[in-house]
């Protein structure tokens, strides 16, 4: 059990997959589908806190089969560092900025042109032409050339 001059945070509470009842404890628009403890990590220093530390083999006792990580932080640093007055807001801070970070990494994985899926046929077979090569002459099979 934890000490009581320590703020835990498991990963689980900014699981968007999971509903509130079993166990998320932000707001939809302040959570992601699977965060991983560095990402969670990451977010937390971006709202100001320093002082914590890791735990990425814990698994939350109603999810003991999941060995999903938390954070342990001193409550006065935290509260001091976001501004906020409960460990509610605290999360909401931290849930904020994993959104935002999230929502950028989408945002860029956009700019990227992707070729057809691997099991689209008719689409891969659209860009295999022989166009660019000499007339009649197409690629020989078994490495010659």
């Amino acid at each position: 059990m934890a000490a009581k001059e320590e703020m835990t945070l498991w990963t689980g509470y900014f699981d968007s997959r999971i509903s509130r009842s079993d166990g998320r404890r932000v707001p939809k628009e302040a959570s992601i589908p699977k965060p991983t403890l560095e990402s969670v990590v990451w977010a937390a220093r971006s709202a100001g806190i320093r002082k914590m530390r890791q735990e990425p083999e814990a698994s939350h006792p109603s999810r003991p089969f999941a060995k999903e990580g938390r954070l342990i932080m001193p409550p006065k640093h935290v509260f001091e560092v976001t501004g906020a007055s409960s460990k509610e807001g605290v999360m909401k801070a931290i849930g904020t900025a994993l959104r935002k970070r999230s929502e950028d990494a989408k945002e860029q994985g956009k700019d990227v042109t992707r070729g057809p899926a691997k099991g689209d046929r008719r689409r891969r077979a659209q860009r295999k032409s022989f166009k660019h090569r000499k007339s009649g002459q197409r690629k020989k099979k078994f490495g010659r050339k």
